[in-house]
């Protein structure tokens, strides 16, 4: 691979992930409050000098809304994959270092969390808590679980066979130890590079589950919503459908982006080591 390769990834990554995460903090900022008020008299105004990317059916702005929604979709990911990483890479760590029934239990309960398509685990979590943002965290969230278990698990148990490993057990290190003082810190790069991938996949259900009615609700922007909302007047405003399908479209290009970038830097360093 050309060395400049992964630099221009994750250059071109960070700009692209870092554009939509200012565009998120300037709505927490309160920067565009005003903007998100319905005002009908402005409703479906074209993109122009007022509202760069027009109004919608309410007369909102839309650059408002979609830096509203950026600031739900981010939040709704971030919560879903740390729910991922701080349930799944325990469960890996242990199913590697105790092996025997314990190892058994985590690898068939990740086979039968991934048997259930994340949108039928979001329908029934949706019937039970109801639709909304915590619906979408915990769905998406439990889908991630296996994913990180799984990935933590195979190169784990490689490191079991490693002579450091080895070295420690002879010297009367405890399972819990080995785990946290040599297989932590040798899966915690990937665990990172995983999450990244997963963010992105995670901004992508967020906004499918929205479309769908079982995400955020309102008042709460989301861009699955909006481009449901858009269905309708695709042709009479296609800037609706167009800047928010855009948004998801860069942000998830740029997290994976970031993700394939910090791959192949951690593939060379790896590549670079002593045998």
């Amino acid at each position: 691979m050309n060395p400049a390769s992964p630099r221009a990834s994750l250059a071109i990554g960070a700009t692209l992930v870092g554009g939509i995460v200012l565009l998120a903090l300037t709505s927490l900022a309160g920067v565009f409050d005003d903007a998100l008020a319905i005002d009908v008299g402005r409703r479906l105004l074209a993109p122009g000098a007022e509202h760069w990317f027009g109004t919608d059916a309410l007369g909102r702005d839309v650059l408002a809304l979609i830096a509203s929604g950026a600031c739900t979709s981010l939040w709704v990911a971030l919560a879903a994959v740390l729910v991922g990483v701080v349930v799944g890479v325990p469960l890996g760590l242990v199913g590697a270092a105790r092996g025997g029934l314990p190892d058994e239990i985590v690898a068939r309960t990740g086979d039968l969390v991934f048997a259930f398509p994340s949108l039928l685990l979001a329908v029934l979590l949706s019937a039970a808590l109801g639709p909304g943002a915590l619906t979408a965290v915990v769905a998406i969230g439990v889908f991630n679980v296996p994913v990180f278990a799984r990935l933590v698990r195979g190169k784990a148990l490689s490191l079991m066979t490693r002579d450091f490993v080895l070295a420690a057990r002879l010297s009367g290190r405890g399972r819990t130890a080995i785990a946290l003082e040599h297989l932590l810190p040798n899966v915690a790069v990937l665990v990172i590079v995983q999450a990244t991938i997963q963010l992105s996949l995670a901004i992508v259900a967020e906004a499918g589950l929205s479309y769908v009615g079982l995400g955020v609700q309102p008042p709460a922007a989301s861009w699955g919503r909006m481009l449901n909302d858009a269905q309708t007047l695709v042709g009479q405003a296609p800037w609706l459908a167009a800047f928010p399908g855009l948004a998801l479209a860069l942000t998830v290009l740029g997290l994976n982006l970031l993700g394939d970038a910090l791959g192949a830097r951690f593939a060379t360093h790896r590549s670079g080591e002593a045998p």
